[in-house]
């Protein structure tokens, strides 16, 4: 699939609003620094503050490296983000046994959610590459 225009940049920017908690940085596929950002509180504001100024080149990176096709990596999010204990974006991405798992177990206990923060970048792209 082709690449580009799989993330957007008002996206980051309103999650960087939460990015005390590592939000943007997930988006971004960058889950070490979102874990990170998460624990610190964004590097105490400070790591925070400077990727006001990084997110376009987050954003840049992100374009290049990941997949875009039927599957939107924003709507994923989305998903992921307000209803992933119920396995809604698990269900968008054509995964329709985790998205049950997920919906009768809470996120399989969150932790599966955790899981999803950690990789879905990389599972949205896989459904791409597999036309879904």
């Amino acid at each position: 699939m082709a690449q580009g225009d799989t993330h957007n940049l008002g996206m980051g920017y309103l999650l960087w609003i939460f990015g005390f908690m590592g939000a943007h940085r997930f988006y971004y596929g960058r889950p070490v620094s979102g874990t990170i950002w998460f624990l610190t509180l964004g590097l105490l504001g400070i790591g925070w503050l400077i990727d006001l100024i990084l997110m376009p080149s987050l954003d840049r990176s992100a374009e290049l490296r990941y997949d875009s096709g039927p599957v939107d990596h924003n709507v994923t999010w989305i998903l992921l983000t307000f209803l992933g204990v119920f396995g809604i974006h698990r269900f968008y991405m054509g995964k329709y046994l985790t998205g049950l798992l997920y919906f009768l177990t809470v996120g399989l206990a969150g932790i599966g959610v955790l899981y999803d923060y950690w990789t879905l970048n990389e599972q949205v792209s896989e459904a791409n590459a597999s036309g879904r």
